[in-house]
């Protein structure tokens, strides 16, 4: 638990839905399990609806509210701005929080598009000149079990990297009755399952591996072209309500891609797997070894160490809660395990660990902008008939 005499780090979030309220969780946990060297106090929660996010302050712990993401910049009293709001705003607050000295973690997709995430990575590397310090909240990079297959590979257990498959699925929009929301339109979110989820395997597979995507051959799909404009907001999809919106992003992406050290992939991300509330599943292959995940098993990795005699050879399945593993220490016995919030959680402890120490934490905006590269290739494939598209480089 976190010293009350250690130094403190005021906190504005701006955004106050499904991952304002995760944020918010993991800015109230993190220093009453975790010995942060800096206090994290829940300053300012900012929203454009007055009555909503005043609601919401109360609910999620903040100690004050905003309707004007521009006067949280402005607070003496914030050291650090969250940005949790649609993608078309990222760039315009992470930018102006950055110059204006604040430390920022900013939600992904970092942007809506190459030139946007390029913008927000240049004025990142300007302001770590300062000291101020970003970070984009690619959460599933701290889930335990994620660490742990990172370390396997790095130590050379898996051998050469020779196959990558990945696949993020989820199902909460697969009924076309389901209404629009934000994330169904791309001036607001920049694309769909592509960026919202498929942007989560491209980072995953990358940090695993320790290698980049070089180039893709795509497939883009909008199964449901129309949908009910929504009645009421809700955490993801809302309420539908009378007449009809525009879906103008991809339903689902898939695409074949290479990595640098010169490993075939496989990528998919769709909201259209019926029984699939979030699934993630990664498998990599090497000469001298596998592993796989599923996050809706989370606390589990699967092993197969392919130097073992035949007669004994199989997957190991480990399980991840051993306080020798990433993080767990600071949490239950080993075998009680743990879940999504708690990828928040360790994303704070990095961020403010790294604050702390003066170090630029990672993944950085550049590491958010190489992934936007990704993105931007599969975008342009899907458009040229799946042509082979390389991955422009930084």
């Amino acid at each position: 638990m976190t010293s009350p005499d250690r130094p403190t780090l005021g906190v504005g979030l701006i955004g106050y839905a499904f991952m304002g309220a995760a944020h918010s969780q993991a800015w109230r946990t993190a220093p009453r399990f975790f010995d942060l060297p800096l206090r994290p106090e829940l300053r300012v929660l900012a929203g454009r609806d007055a009555a909503r996010v005043a609601e919401a302050a109360g609910k999620l712990g903040w100690a004050g509210t905003e309707t004007d993401w521009h006067r949280v910049v402005e607070r003496d009293d914030v050291d650090l701005v969250d940005v949790c709001t649609p993608g078309d705003t990222h760039a315009e607050i992470a930018i102006a929080a950055l110059e204006a000295g604040k430390h920022v973690l900013c939600e992904k997709p970092l942007a809506n598009s190459v030139a946007e995430a390029e913008a927000m990575a240049e004025a990142a590397a300007r302001a770590a000149t300062r000291g101020v310090r970003s970070m984009v909240g690619f959460t599933y990079r701290r889930v335990p079990a994620i660490g742990l297959a990172r370390t396997l590979v790095a130590e050379g257990r898996l051998g050469r990297i020779r196959h990558v498959r990945a696949a993020y699925l989820q199902d909460w929009i697969a009924d076309p009755s389901a209404p629009m929301s934000w994330r169904l339109e791309k001036d607001k979110a920049g694309s769909g399952a592509l960026g919202d989820i498929g942007a989560h395997v491209v980072d995953l597979t990358q940090y695993i591996t320790g290698e980049t995507v070089t180039g893709v051959s795509a497939l883009l799909e909008t199964f449901v072209k129309e949908r009910p404009l929504p009645a009421a907001a809700g955490s993801l999809s809302g309420v539908a309500g009378e007449g009809m919106g525009q879906v103008t992003v991809d339903d689902a992406a898939v695409f074949l891609g290479r990595f640098s050290g010169g490993a075939v992939a496989t990528f998919e991300a769709t909201r259209f797997a019926l029984g699939r509330k979030n699934g993630i599943r990664i498998e990599i292959n090497g000469s001298e070894g596998s592993l796989a995940f599923d996050f809706e098993d989370m606390n589990v990795l699967e092993f197969f160490d392919g130097t073992e005699p035949a007669e004994r050879a199989g997957f190991r399945r480990i399980i991840v809660t051993e306080p020798e593993h990433p993080y767990v220490s600071a949490w239950w016995p080993a075998g009680h395990g743990l879940g999504y919030e708690h990828g928040f959680t360790h994303q704070v402890v990095d961020l403010v660990t790294a604050i702390a120490k003066d170090e630029d934490p990672t993944p950085s905006f550049a590491d958010g902008l190489q992934v936007q590269r990704v993105l931007d290739a599969v975008e342009r494939s899907a458009a040229a008939d799946s042509t082979w598209t390389p991955v422009v480089p930084a």
